[in-house]
């Protein structure tokens, strides 16, 4: 009896102590098992996060690329139909002849709108997007003449602005609006003497004898600056056609209207650069007699924005020291 109890108990003590060792076995095995579970679950929420993304992505390019004049303004009965053109104009920003002619399109061909407003709020630009607009809005004027078009100049409508609103039928402005900047300008620097200070030669070569005139790294020739007076002296020659034909007998005899200087409304008005003072809420409902105003500025989306900025600031970068601008 004794022996045989001492034979179980000691196959007691080796069944326990064998559990005792492979315990921490099953524990370390069931902690690499659970992990994995673990790692798993985040591998398929972090692939469910990306496609999202990618998704997103996909989407915004689509939106990106979609027409930014797709939707028109609802015609909502009779209205005013209000265009808008801010900021300098130029071919790559935003106030360009591409958009502001598109805009002023849909706002003339919508059979609700009665009258259109150009709200203008620029300093100028390029002569030739200026240029562009003011002939599309004699254009669009004869095809609907029933229609007249007003243009509101807020803060600011000198030079390219004011070359544009001269085509309109009416010009209004607020009191302390400044005005007119009759005058074409082209602007740069002389680096010669800075180059020839730090040791640096400049090497340009042509084929022809005046195409690298007005170098800004080279010393000015007499026959290059006169030259280029009589472009500027011509593209103002134009400017001043432009505001007689659209102004006529509305303008005093004055010279100075068109030297290049600027006013306020009230002097503009008293010189017969504006027709009258006013917001665009005035005129829509004083001059037009419809309070509806409704908005056909073609908005770009977000991606044209951008790649014009990108593109304006390049090409104003390299275009502007020569070009003459209505400024």
């Amino acid at each position: 009896m004794f022996g045989k109890n001492s034979s179980s108990e000691s196959g007691s003590q080796n069944s326990a102590i064998d559990n005792s060792l492979n315990k921490p076995e099953w524990q370390i095995l069931e902690k690499v098992a659970t992990a994995s579970v673990i790692e798993q679950r985040k591998a398929r929420r972090w692939g469910i996060f990306f496609k999202f993304l990618t998704f997103a992505y996909l989407f915004m390019i689509v939106a990106a690329f979609m027409p930014s004049d797709a939707t028109l303004p609802s015609a909502g009965g009779d209205h005013v139909a209000l265009v808008s053109l801010d900021g300098v104009i130029a071919a790559g920003a935003p106030a360009n002849a591409n958009t502001v002619v598109a805009g002023l399109r849909n706002a003339f061909e919508a059979t609700s709108s009665k009258a259109v407003i150009l709200a203008i709020n620029s300093p100028g630009g390029s002569p030739v997007q200026s240029g562009y607009i003011n002939d599309e809005i004699h254009r669009l004027r004869g095809l609907y003449p029933e229609k007249k078009l007003h243009a509101v100049i807020a803060d600011l409508g000198a030079s390219g602005g004011y070359y544009i609103a001269v085509a309109a039928d009416q010009i209004y402005a607020d009191k302390a609006s400044l005005v007119g900047s009759i005058g074409v300008i082209s602007a740069g620097f002389g680096f010669q003497g800075l180059m020839e200070k730090i040791g640096v030669d400049r090497r340009v070569y042509t084929s022809g004898e005046s195409k690298a005139f007005l170098d800004s790294f080279q010393a000015q020739k007499e026959a290059d600056v006169e030259f280029w007076n009589s472009v500027l002296d011509v593209t103002h020659a134009q400017f001043i056609d432009v505001v007689k034909q659209g102004r006529g007998e509305r303008l005093i005899d004055d010279p100075e209207i068109f030297s290049g200087l600027i006013w306020t409304g009230e002097q503009a008005l008293a010189k017969g650069l504006i027709d009258g003072l006013g917001s665009a809420g005035f005129v829509a409902r004083e001059v037009v007699g419809i309070d509806n105003i409704i908005d056909y500025t073609v908005q770009p989306n977000p991606f044209e924005q951008f790649a014009r900025r990108i593109g304006a600031s390049f090409s104003m970068g390299v275009v502007s020291a020569a070009a003459p601008q209505l400024r």
